[in-house]
């Protein structure tokens, strides 16, 4: 039946005995009514039974009796004529029934009864209702001992006449027809009484007082939201009356730890990780939660934040609208939201006012490109409900969606839907009022019809009215436990309370396209986001861009390029750069005053640098620089965390310690003579070192360097060769444990030596928490001052050595690296970076900015000009490191090794001078200097070693 047809005053829709079903339309001719449209079956039936007689006057009205739309045709003769639209049936009813409030469960009439009702007499007409009721009676009383179910009374709390009330109630009511018609035989039939709740909440928790006080209802369907709901939950705990509700989603609800509530539906806490798993997808790193001010809107906010802290996103602020807020208050809080960098907003709010909210967002240009909007599902859900013209307003937005698996059963309900409401369209909210009025009655069934009493257990409170009075259900702790076990296939899928609350394994993403919603995706807890729901996990391995895991979307301004999800305002504020002045290296940072408007210009290694990563970003960055005077780096790094700065550029070393306030960017920068003298007082008595020239000169060159790293395969026989090996490798060992003077901070700890520190916080405390003490720490500024100290010794006002930091070692050694070693790195910092506060997603774009610097030669331009080496010598401590600076650097004269000469010149003189006086001596008679070097070329046969050699061959011989 066309239920907007017969609202009109003048269509009346009937059935006649045979079935046809025909429409009347009455049309004021002059002053008779004439009869139009009707079929032949309906004209017979009108004519015979004098329902609508022409000339005669009648009334009709449309009225809700047991939650559903019945058409009333009053009659002088025939009190009322009831015609069931849901159910196309015919019923003769007295006017004293239709005054009767109380909800009936629906019953199909077991006959039809066909009305003979001519024009008639009153004492006809008095038989003829006499009659009637007997049948009536006989009918019921039949029935009743044919069936013997017990009735159990239920309550229903919802906004009777709002959309979603009509779909809910239509809902509840097929779902128990549904139920008891596939389950005949049960003892119990619930029987519901349905209270309009007015949307308001004093309202609700009063109609739920009035049902258990005066129905004595076992259970409560509803309420529609959850602050009538926070309320209910406290009398159903009081009373034992478990209070169920399919669309009450806050969080905030689980909070009152009531055992007699139960959740059909899913808690918002349960869609915050897919809401986390889209944002971490896209790498946004600022949200902006946008949420009404009531108990729904507040339930998901601590939830929400602990989801994007595991992921490091910043929430830098936070928008909340009254859910009662004019157009005007929403544009202010939309002017406001323009204004601010961020362009990522989560939105939580009911579906009216997110249709509000939009329109307005749209109007003043919100929802252009470049803006993210991601929707909970308390609105997704319901755009099935919205108009088209309202979510036209929400054209790009992505959405978290419940997800309701396919079922014949549910494809058989939406046709069934469709034919009694083409208009209209069903939600989830329907489907889970379903499933739990189904979930109900089943549990009521497994509990029985036993013990269905309210008992007041302070005899003092009995007479008492509102909560004082309230009775405690007996019926409660039973309906509890079955309640709790209920399981079974609904319409919105598996439905099983887990601590009281269904659990989402699966929720939809939807980007809103058109009118409604377009499916681009799937979360599961598994694998997170997934373009299709039943893909296999060896798949999602191989994922590496978004497309991978999402079909594609369509963004606000319907484009499809992913909005970076931040930018700078073209009506907001520029950037305020803080840049220090009181820097000693003016090759960083350099700040000059200009006689002529007074402003200061900067220069510097750090200003080139940063002014080149702008203009590396992939977008317009305005700034401008601001002076930081007489203030140290710790205390003007903590300005950018108290929001006086927005940026800081300069030579600021990135620290853990700051790292914990503000975030930074990527960081920008001699024994050849003595193997001589060996083969000469070995050659003649050693046949290793004899032979032709060539042989001996080879000898001679790889034992000189064989002796230095393992044993020569040549003998040293002579005495005197003998000692002059010992003196070079003692020589070898002792000049390689002569080390500097420092090697580490230990040994500047234990001789308690003064050392030098920059200005610098960072250095400083670090070097007291190595143990030196405030009278052995010197501090210096400029590296003029850095070189007297070390030039100055320590006894006469200088240091032993000097911290500083990374960046400033490349500068100074630059310039003296022939008189000064870096030796070790104690203290590990990353170097130099740009400050940014916490949060701020400009971090990520400047360091990818600087990555594109690094890579092209501007970087390599910048430290050539800046960087200038006095002595081109110099190697660069960075690019050229030393891989043993304590060994290879040797700050030593030759004072520190005249000893050494000296004893090893001695001993190398003597045993030269002894072995050619005694060749002298012995061939003394040889004038000629050719016959003395053939003669010093051949072996010494009066050698001890020889003689040896020579007895040992004369006994071989004799044996």
């Amino acid at each position: 039946m066309n239920i907007n047809g017969i609202k009109k005053q003048n269509e009346i829709i009937l059935m006649d005995k045979h079935g046809v079903k025909c429409v009347t339309k009455l049309v004021r001719d002059g002053s008779k009514y004439g009869k139009r449209g009707l079929g032949k079956g309906c004209k017979d039936f009108c004519e015979a039974n004098d329902v609508l007689k022409i000339g005669q006057p009648f009334m009709s009205e449309l009225v809700w009796e047991d939650s559903v739309p019945v058409l009333r045709i009053l009659r002088k003769q025939v009190h009322s004529i009831r015609f069931d639209t849901l159910n196309n049936n015919m019923i003769y009813d007295f006017s004293n029934h239709l005054c009767n409030k109380r909800a009936l469960p629906y019953r199909p009439p077991r006959f039809f009864l066909s009305l003979q009702v001519l024009t008639m007499t009153r004492e006809h007409y008095l038989a003829l209702n006499l009659l009637f009721l007997v049948l009536v009676l006989l009918m019921q009383v039949g029935e009743g001992q044919q069936n013997r179910a017990t009735d159990v009374k239920v309550g229903i709390v919802d906004d009777v006449g709002m959309a979603y009330s009509n779909m809910t109630l239509f809902c509840i009511n097929t779902s128990l027809s549904d139920f008891y018609s596939s389950h005949p035989e049960t003892r119990t039939r619930l029987v519901t009484t349905v209270v309009d709740s007015k949307k308001d909440v004093v309202i609700a928790a009063a109609a739920a007082l009035d049902l258990i006080t005066n129905k004595e209802v076992k259970a409560i369907l509803g309420p529609w939201n959850s602050m009538q709901a926070q309320l209910m939950i406290e009398i159903g705990q009081k009373s034992h009356v478990p209070i169920v509700s399919y669309s009450a989603t806050s969080p905030f609800l689980a909070s009152i730890r009531s055992q007699y509530f139960f959740r059909a539906t899913y808690d918002d806490s349960s869609q915050v990780h897919a809401v986390k798993a889209i944002i971490k997808l896209f790498g946004w790193r600022e949200v902006v939660p946008v949420y009404v001010d009531n108990t729904f809107g507040e339930g998901i906010m601590p939830h929400l934040t602990d989801a994007l802290q595991e992921i490091n996103v910043r929430i830098p602020y936070r928008t909340v609208i009254s859910p009662n807020a004019t157009g005007d208050e929403i544009s202010v809080e939309l002017l406001r939201m323009m204004t601010r960098p961020t362009r990522v907003f989560v939105v939580h709010t009911e579906d009216l006012l997110a249709s509000r909210f939009f329109a307005k967002a749209k109007e003043i240009g919100l929802m252009k490109q470049g803006y993210v909007w991601i929707l909970t599902n308390g609105i997704t859900d319901g755009l099935s409900l919205m108009k088209e013209a309202e979510t036209d307003a929400m054209q790009g937005v992505l959405g978290v969606k419940t997800y309701v698996p396919r079922s014949d059963k549910l494809e058989a309900f939406k046709s069934k839907w469709k034919n009694r409401f083409p208009l209209s369209d069903l939600s989830v909210y329907g489907l889970w009022a379903y499933d739990a009025t189904t979930a109900l009655a089943m549990a009521i069934e497994e509990a029985g019809a036993s013990n269905l009493i309210f008992v007041t257990t302070d005899d003092a409170m009995r007479n008492m009215s509102g909560l004082q009075g309230l009775g405690v259900s007996q019926y409660g702790p039973k309906l509890l436990q079955t309640l709790s076990k209920v399981r079974f296939k609904g319409l919105s899928g598996d439905f099983r309370f887990i601590n009281r609350e269904l659990q989402p394994s699966v929720l939809e993403i939807v980007n809103v396209n058109g009118h409604g919603g377009r499916t681009i995706g799937y979360w599961t807890k598994e694998h997170g986001l997934l373009k299709h729901v039943d893909q296999r996990q060896a798949t999602t391995t191989t994922f590496t861009t978004w497309k991978d895991r999402l079909r594609p979307i369509i963004w606000p301004g319907d484009t499809t390029f992913v909005p970076k999800g931040w930018e700078i305002p073209t009506n907001g504020k520029r950037l305020k750069i803080g840049v220090p002045t009181n820097n000693h290296f003016p090759q960083f940072v350099k700040g000059t005053k200009d006689p002529i408007t007074n402003s200061t210009i900067f220069s510097g290694f750090c200003i080139d640098y940063f002014e080149a990563v702008i203009q590396a970003m992939p977008y317009d960055v305005s700034y401008d620089y601001f002076p930081v005077e007489d203030m140290d780096y710790e205390t003007m790094v903590y300005q950018v965390y108290l929001g006086k700065y927005d940026a800081v550029v300069g030579d600021t070393t990135i620290s853990a310690n700051r790292s914990m306030y503000v975030e930074f960017s990527l960081p920008l920068l001699s024994f050849f003579i003595i193997a001589v003298v060996v083969w000469v007082l070995e050659h003649r008595v050693n046949p290793d070192f004899d032979g032709p020239g060539r042989y001996q000169i080879s000898t001679i060159l790889w034992f000189s360097f064989s002796i230095m790293v393992f044993a020569p395969r040549e003998r040293v026989l002579s005495f005197w060769a003998r000692l002059v090996v010992i003196i070079c490798l003692a020589s070898l060992l002792t000049s390689q444990q002569l080390y500097p003077t420092v090697t580490n901070i230990n040994s500047l700890l234990a001789k308690g030596e003064r050392v030098g520190n920059q200005r610098s916080p960072f250095i400083l405390g670090r070097l007291r928490e190595s143990g030196f003490s405030d009278a052995n720490l010197v501090t210096y500024g400029s590296p003029e001052q850095c070189h007297e100290l070390l030039d100055t010794e320590p006894a006469k006002g200088g240091v032993s050595a000097v911290f500083m930091e990374l960046p400033y070692v490349r500068l100074f050694l630059g310039q003296h690296c022939n008189k000064y070693k870096m030796v070790q790195t104690p203290f590990k910092v990353d170097g130099f970076g740009f400050v940014f506060p916490i949060g701020s997603p400009l971090v990520a774009d400047v360091s990818r900015a600087i990555l594109k610097v690094e890579e092209s030669n501007k970087a390599n331009q910048l430290e050539s000009a800046w960087f200038k080496k006095i002595d081109e010598s110099c190697p660069d401590p960075f690019t050229s490191p030393d891989p043993n600076p304590s060994e290879s650097f040797r700050k030593l004269g030759i004072d520190s090794f005249w000893v050494l000469f000296v004893a090893a010149a001695i001993v190398c003189v003597t045993a030269l001078g002894k072995c050619m006086f005694h060749f002298l001596k012995e061939n003394r008679d040889q004038r000629n200097l050719q016959g003395l070097w053939e003669k010093f070329l051949q072996p010494d046969t009066k050698s001890y070693i020889n003689q040896v050699k020579k007895c040992q061959c004369s006994n071989g011989s004799q044996s």
